[in-house]
């Protein structure tokens, strides 16, 4: 398994239960598929450098993971079609 890092921000509208759902959510889906979630970053809500669908905050979350390539494909995938994903970027960590 490679190590990657995967950053994405959630809609600011979402109250705390439904943004703490959308991080299990997602986290699910790692494991869900083989990997393993090495660290969470809950980095809060910030001001965008551009609007994203009328939105100028978003809130930022970080995940450190141990997980195959093919769940990377599968996992972009699948954050494409999650409603309170604004952004999010997979990048392969260095070692």
């Amino acid at each position: 398994m490679r190590q990657y890092e995967l950053a994405y921000i959630v809609h600011p509208e979402q109250d705390e239960t439904a943004f703490k759902e959308t991080v299990a959510r997602i986290q699910g889906m790692v494991e869900a598929g083989g990997g393993k979630v090495v660290k969470t970053e809950l980095w809060g809500k910030k001001r965008l450098a551009y609007e994203i669908r009328k939105q100028r905050e978003g809130n930022y979350v970080f995940l450190q993971t141990e997980m195959p390539p093919t769940l990377c494909v599968e996992l972009e995938r699948s954050l494409t079609l999650l409603e309170p994903v604004m952004r999010f970027m997979i990048t392969q960590a260095e070692e």
